[in-house]
């Protein structure tokens, strides 16, 4: 019998520009494009007696994995894992990989493309150009925010691997003097930035980057005591987790002028909540969590899902999270 493949929400990675063949090439594949974000008896339903669930933000429960006893292995089309219960996967001798690595550019380039948009403000000022304002202005040109230029400020990036670093070479490819926070500093990282205590690079940066895990140590980080401690006029961006701030004492920051400006692709709740304080925020800008999903990158994930799940099925098993 032909092995069950089942891809519970695919259309985030796949919404049809790319092409599921080389899974289909594994097994007999059902593809959905969505199933639920909160734990449901659908989940196991659609499962049913498959062997190889492949997963982006449909959580894998205890409950689920009890109801589904022929899974063995689970594949995340993300880096993230949280989505799975992956203790009690291992209880039941279940795999569980993740893709490492795919959007070290895109992510990077999102940040920066962030903290441009911050800096200029380039959507506002091309609406208001295509709503008629330059046509009717009286003034050769005019600006809608102030314009701030990044050459010879400094970056401050929390969280200095492979994301990090690549946004401190640009971000010096702008002229910027880059800082670092990370807990494993490495010679790669020197060549970039300079690695500094947190406090330091607070007090010191004029732009705080946040490229780190979210863990129970780091959650809530950038909050009232911490933003005090930064320049006034601080720009923040975080395409990394949005639990990794305190999102009222965010936006209590911004509309005191503490924090200048923020450009966010992640919220601590998503899809975002209509009540989240920073929708009323001043001078920030909120995007859906689109760092990671260019086209490049996202080939990247299903390339390294495919090799996942090959490599497991040979016997020997990568990149997986449990082990």
């Amino acid at each position: 019998m032909s092995r069950r493949i089942v891809v519970l929400d695919g259309f985030t990675e796949n919404p049809g520009d790319l092409c599921w063949d080389a899974l289909k090439a594994l097994g007999e594949l059902e593809v959905y494009d969505r199933t639920s974000y909160q734990d449901s008896d659908l989940i196991a339903k659609r499962i049913g007696d498959a062997e190889i669930v492949v997963v982006n933000k449909t959580p894998i429960t205890k409950n689920t994995m009890d109801r589904c006893p022929g899974i063995k292995l689970i594949a995340v089309l993300a880096t993230g894992f949280n989505v799975v219960d992956c203790a009690y996967a291992k209880e039941k001798g279940i795999a569980v990989v993740n893709v490492p690595a795919y959007g070290t550019a895109a992510v990077s380039q999102y940040s920066i493309a962030l903290l441009l948009e911050v800096c200029h403000h380039i959507g506002a000022h091309d609406a208001s150009v295509h709503a008629g304002e330059w046509a009717d202005s009286i003034d050769w040109c005019y600006w809608k925010y102030p314009l701030i230029e990044l050459d010879g400020k400094t970056m401050g990036i929390i969280g200095f691997g492979r994301i990090g670093q690549a946004e401190g070479r640009i971000a010096k490819a702008l002229g910027m003097k880059v800082l670092a926070y990370d807990l494993f500093p490495n010679e790669t990282g020197k060549e970039i930035g300079e690695y500094v205590a947190l406090d330091e690079l607070f007090a010191r940066a004029d732009v705080v980057s946040l490229h780190c895990n979210l863990t129970q140590e780091n959650f809530g980080m950038i909050n009232r005591e911490t933003i005090a401690k930064m320049k006034d006029g601080v720009i923040l961006i975080n395409n990394a987790r949005g639990q990794l701030i305190n999102e009222q004492d965010v936006a209590d920051a911004l509309n005191a002028g503490k924090i200048a400006g923020a450009g966010l692709d992640v919220v601590s709740t998503e899809p975002i909540k209509k009540d989240n304080p920073l929708l009323k925020a001043k001078n920030c800008i909120i995007t859906p969590h689109i760092s990671w999903a260019p086209k490049e990158a996202r080939q990247r994930i299903m390339d390294c899902t495919v090799s996942n799940i090959e490599a497991f099925l040979n016997g020997t098993p990568k990149n997986v999270v449990n082990p």
